[in-house]
């Protein structure tokens, strides 16, 4: 069981590929994140809300809603909200440039760190050949991959019940296919490349569910991962370094149980002393 934790402050935070309105989307384990989490500014890396599924069949839990809620109250609270669409929400993009509720409506950004280093910030599927040239082939890749994920949902619930922590088959399955790793590798590549075009120090993006931060040829290369297989965000600190968070090891569904409980149901008072 992990151990209750701190509310943890900083700078920015960068979170990416929830598809909310699937039933493969984390909720619970990101809105558990949201609430142990403080910052000044939260950048949304596109593919928040999956409208390629919302289209074919609806799906909304109340945990969705929630997730939408809580994000709309940190900006009411000051917090800087800037929501980069990405191909699964890509009807927001027609929306550049306007403000929804507090939330910034951006194609792409460059975010500058409390070091003075430059990022990109991009969703990703700009440079992913099947969703720019085979809109169709990405249809069927899509569906496959939400089959996979209905299958981790399964077997996540038997965990659950078990005690066991969150385990994901579809993150298992990308790194052992050869042609998925050269995809993966090619993707990074061409990021990097945009972002030494565009004359920054790094690029922050999403779209590839693989958390990454690693240096290619002089750019640092960061990917925030997603909330469906490996339940990660991007958090940079208040000297500007940048940190992947892999919120499903730091917490266990036990603790999120318990603290769910407690917000529907808190404890009673302790009776007054005679």
């Amino acid at each position: 069981m992990a151990a209750e934790i701190e509310v943890r402050r900083y700078r920015s935070i960068f979170i990416s590929d929830i598809h909310l309105g699937t039933r493969g989307c984390q909720a619970e384990l990101l809105l558990d994140f949201i609430r142990h989490v403080e910052c000044d500014r939260l950048y949304l890396v596109g593919d928040i809300i999956d409208g390629w599924k919302l289209r074919s069949g609806w799906y909304w839990p109340q945990s969705h809603n929630d997730v939408v809620q809580k994000i709309l109250r940190l900006a009411r609270k000051g917090v800087e909200v800037i929501y980069v669409p990405g191909n699964h929400d890509d009807r927001v993009r027609d929306f550049c440039g306007t403000h929804f509720g507090g939330v910034v409506v951006a194609r792409d950004v460059i975010h500058e760190a409390a070091d003075g280093k430059r990022y990109l910030v991009v969703h990703g599927d700009e440079f992913d050949g099947v969703v720019q040239h085979a809109k169709w082939l990405a249809f069927l890749g899509d569906w496959s991959y939400r089959t996979i994920l209905m299958l981790n949902t399964l077997l996540n619930r038997a965990r659950r019940r078990m005690g066991f922590g969150y385990w994901s088959l579809s993150a298992y399955l990308k790194v052992k296919v050869k042609n998925a790793l050269q995809f993966i590798e090619n993707f990074e590549a061409a990021v990097a490349d945009e972002a030494r075009r565009r004359g920054v120090d790094g690029v922050i993006c999403g779209h590839i569910h693989k958390a990454e931060m690693r240096e290619i040829d002089g750019i640092l290369y960061v990917n925030d991962g997603d909330w469906v297989e490996s339940c990660t965000a991007l958090v940079e600190h208040m000297d500007g370094q940048l940190e992947i968070l892999e919120w499903s090891k730091m917490r266990s569904w036990s603790v999120i149980d318990r603290a769910r409980a407690l917000a529907v149901e808190p404890p009673l008072p302790e009776p007054a002393a005679a």
